[in-house]
C-alpha cells in the first residue's frame, strides 16, 4: 500500500515537536537521563526515515532539503548504533532538525493545496 505524502509530513512534523520538547530540558539533562536519549534517537530515526521515503514522492521538488544527509544518517542510526556519538545527537537535535522544520513546513502547506 503506498501512503499519502501527508502522511510522512504530518510524522516528521510530530517526531521535531517531540524532539523539541525533550531536548528543552537542556544539554545537562539530555546528556545523563538515557531515557531522554533513547527517545530522542528513536525519534531522529522515525523522522529520517519517513524523510526518506518523502523523498522518494517529492524530493526533487524541494532541492534545498538536505535529502542525501538526512538519508545517510538514517544509515548511521539504523546500522551503527553502537557508534552513535551524544554530542553529535544533541547538535543534530537541536541545531539541524530545528533548521529543518521551515522547510519541512513548506512541503506541508504545498502537499495541503
Amino acid at each position: 500500500m503506498k501512503r499519502d505524502p501527508r502522511d510522512y509530513v504530518d510524522h516528521v512534523q510530530e517526531s521535531m515537536a517531540h524532539i523539541e520538547r525533550w531536548v528543552a530540558e537542556g544539554r545537562a539533562v539530555f546528556m545523563t537521563d538515557v531515557r531522554t536519549q533513547a527517545a530522542t534517537i528513536r525519534k531522529l530515526h522515525e523522522l529520517s526515515e519517513s524523510l526518506k521515503r518523502l523523498h522518494s514522492v517529492v524530493g526533487d521538488r524541494y532541492p534545498e532539503l538536505p535529502w542525501r544527509a538526512v538519508i545517510a544518517f538514517r544509515d548511521v542510526i539504523v546500522h551503527d548504533y553502537l557508534g552513535l556519538n551524544l554530542d553529535r545527537i544533541w547538535d543534530i537535535a537541536t541545531v539541524e532538525v530545528p533548521a529543518l522544520k521551515p522547510q519541512v513546513d513548506r512541503i506541508a502547506a504545498d502537499l495541503a493545496n
